[in-house]
């Protein structure tokens, strides 16, 4: 089959290559792939930026939607033709405190499509039955792909550092965690957003304008912190979303956060602190770290989108063939599109 593949360790080394299908196994069910988010980590991986452990050749892709090609004999509830997302775990132990707690987002031995296992930018995936969710009827594939990553969002704030109404709520980083974010905050009744961004992200904080973002900032030209002085009582924000990939992100997280405030750090940044974290000791600030998701987010997330309570279109900015995947890759790292998706062949 097809597949869009990482081979090395350097800056590129992704191309599309003809490798063996996965084999089912007891147990579990093939998954065959309608339509893949891209996601930043993709294209960290792409770029070899990624910071998190990687096993060498992986097919890339974790935010899957499709339809279950085949069932093995010992798995019971699913059957061939039934709609599907998949969650990123695509092996947990089981036996540990977190997966017998239900965190089993954060097992130790937790393995995830696209870095460890094999992923979904290719014809089939192996999927274990837990991982598997029902896609609404009304619910597209292209929309079903972006499970993922609004379920990062909803766990950053729902789940973590949770927006109570009439909160002003300040997003680091206009790309597709930053736009979900944004959708988050909203539907918990943010009383005020603001969504910061770069040179690059021009085109994209315009497409957050009009997904609702009450101010979005260039933090180039303008300081974030200025405007914070003229909201509300002037002491800053209630909660501030790291969805950037720098460390550095950080201190204006610590400098923008009102006293007792939340931080929620979504952004993976490899890159090591070079400043103090003491006001986060003397705003007596919340510090939380948010990572992937449960099945409860999942089953959450595809139910505002049937409901229409997500807008899914406006951040989809373009569907890609596979063998179109560097454009995919580009249109997002360039900031041309907030979400790119791909269609799978077969």
């Amino acid at each position: 089959m097809k597949a869009l593949v990482k081979f090395g360790m350097n800056d590129g080394d992704v191309e599309v290559r003809d490798v063996p299908e996965p084999e089912l196994l007891p147990g579990t069910v093939l998954v065959a792939a309608r339509a893949v988010g891209v996601c930043g980590s993709d294209i960290h991986m792409w770029r070899n930026g990624q910071s998190w452990e990687v096993a060498l050749p992986v097919i890339l892709g974790h935010e899957t939607a499709g339809v279950i090609a085949a069932v093995a004999d010992d798995v019971t509830g699913w059957q061939v033709g039934d709609r599907v997302v998949c969650e990123t775990a695509a092996s947990i132990c089981g036996t540990c405190a977190l997966c017998r707690t239900g965190r089993y987002n954060l097992c130790p031995h937790r393995q995830g499509y696209g870095a460890i296992r094999d992923g979904a930018f290719g014809e089939l995936l192996c999927a274990e039955p837990r991982v598997l969710h029902r896609i609404p009827e009304n619910v597209t594939f292209e929309q079903a792909a972006m499970t993922e990553p609004f379920a990062v969002a909803y766990n950053a704030l729902v789940e973590r550092a949770t927006v109570t109404p009439g909160d002003i709520v300040v997003i680091q980083g206009a790309g597709a965690i930053g736009a979900l974010a944004l959708q988050i905050a909203r539907l918990r009744g943010a009383g005020t957003t603001i969504v910061l961004g770069t040179p690059v992200d021009e085109h994209r904080l315009a497409k957050l304008r009009e997904l609702g973002a009450d101010y979005t900032i260039d933090v180039t030209k303008e300081d974030p912190a200025e405007l914070l002085k003229t909201l509300g009582d002037g002491f800053g924000a209630d909660v501030v979303v790291d969805a950037t990939g720098v460390s550095i992100a950080l201190k204006q997280s610590l400098e923008l956060v009102r006293p007792f405030g939340s931080i929620v750090k979504v952004g993976w940044g490899p890159q090591p602190l070079n400043f103090s974290l003491d006001p986060l000791v003397a705003k007596a600030a919340t510090l939380y770290g948010s990572f992937s998701h449960t099945w409860t987010t999942w089953e959450r997330v595809l139910s505002l989108f049937s409901t229409g309570a997500l807008e899914t279109e406006k951040v989809l900015g373009g569907v890609y063939e596979l063998a179109d995947w560097k454009r995919a890759f580009e249109d997002m790292e360039s900031g041309r599109n907030i979400k790119s998706v791909m269609v799978m062949p077969g």
